[in-house]
């Protein structure tokens, strides 16, 4: 019975059993006697405690559905609330949970699509700072040493000093263009993208060690795109903002699942929002059906941090079933990278 039907006849049975006793063996006299207050006050009571009754259990599969609209977010999928009630309430929240997922769908339908977009920019873009600026850097230094070779003494000097000038703006285009477009994943495939990645990172004031299962299982271009990319982010995002002065890099196999943790022993997340590049990992992660997880590092006691990271800072943890949902394996992501191979 719907909703309104039920509160309705519950107070018309109310209602006609305070009128009959009213007109029946119950009476008002003036002024008012006690007993019969008394017995006005216990129907009153009696009413409003079966409406607070009816309406608390009526509308708690409501107030279930206001919490899960407050906290929904699609790009944590979670549970859905359960279809309790009776009548329109439970078609109510059927509906929201259909519409759902149906919004989950477009959005890693979307987000796929958007991502493939971007991977294929960088790719444009790292092939052309290859390929035009490179070259044309390149060219640059050949003249200069031939202009130097030839050169009195004084100029010479100052024309060296050019050379390496131009030198490292080049190394500097390369390692750009190695990041936009991580040849090394395509050529070499993840374990040596990531044990490069961590060798980029590594320098005077932050050590990156790595530590890579040698067991791993094949896993999708898509996936290995996906794991590349989000520590190529955590590494940045502990480089620019964590101030840390280690970090680990661990890349194993559960029982059904590779898992990517980076931890650092930085400052930690604080109460900072999640910026661009998070939102990015999330959708990222969304791709291939995997979990991603942000928070205070934990010392596991594995031995994986060498010694070299105490148990603060911050960990990224991703995690990739290995029988991903058939939609995250076959998206729109995964088939135009392997196109653009």
């Amino acid at each position: 019975m719907p909703l309104f039907w039920r509160i309705f006849l519950l107070n018309a049975v109310v209602f006609v059993t305070a009128t009959a006793l009213l007109l029946g063996p119950v009476t008002v006299s003036t002024p008012v006697l006690v007993t019969e207050a008394v017995i006005l006050a216990v129907g009153l009571a009696a009413m409003l405690i079966a409406n607070a009754l009816l309406l608390r259990i009526g509308l708690a599969p409501l107030q279930r559905l206001a919490r899960a609209m407050t906290t929904a977010d699609l790009l944590r999928p979670g549970t859905r609330p359960a279809a309790g009630g009776h009548g329109e309430v439970a078609e109510l929240i059927t509906t929201f949970n259909t519409m759902l997922d149906r919004l989950e769908a477009e959005r890693a339908t979307s987000t796929a699509r958007v991502l493939t977009a971007q991977e294929s920019e960088r790719h444009r873009i790292a092939q052309e700072l290859h390929d035009e600026v490179g070259q044309t850097l390149t060219a640059v230094l050949l003249d200069l040493k031939h202009v130097a070779d030839r050169a009195p003494e004084p100029v010479r000097e100052q024309l060296h000093q050019v050379q390496e000038t131009t030198r490292a703006g080049l190394d500097e285009i390369r390692r750009i263009a190695r990041r936009l477009r991580p040849g090394v994943l395509e050529e070499l495939g993840l374990t040596s993208a990531l044990k490069s990645l961590a060798g980029e990172f590594s320098g005077p004031s932050l050590s990156v060690r790595h530590r890579i299962a040698p067991d791993l299982p094949p896993l999708s271009e898509n996936a290995e795109l996906v794991l590349y990319r989000v520590a190529q982010e955590s590494l940045t995002n502990t480089a620019r903002h964590a101030g840390a002065g280690h970090v680990t890099l661990t890349l194993e196999r559960t029982p059904d699942a590779v898992e990517l943790r980076v931890r650092d022993d930085g400052r930690g997340l604080g109460g900072s929002p999640e910026g661009a590049g998070i939102q990015g990992m999330r959708e990222r992660a969304l791709l291939i059906g995997a979990d991603l997880a942000l928070g205070p590092a934990r010392d596991s006691g594995d031995g994986d941090t060498g010694g070299s990271v105490p148990a603060r800072g911050t960990e990224v943890r991703l995690t990739v079933p290995l029988d991903p949902p058939a939609a995250a394996t076959h998206s729109p992501a995964a088939a135009t990278h392997h196109r653009s191979q």
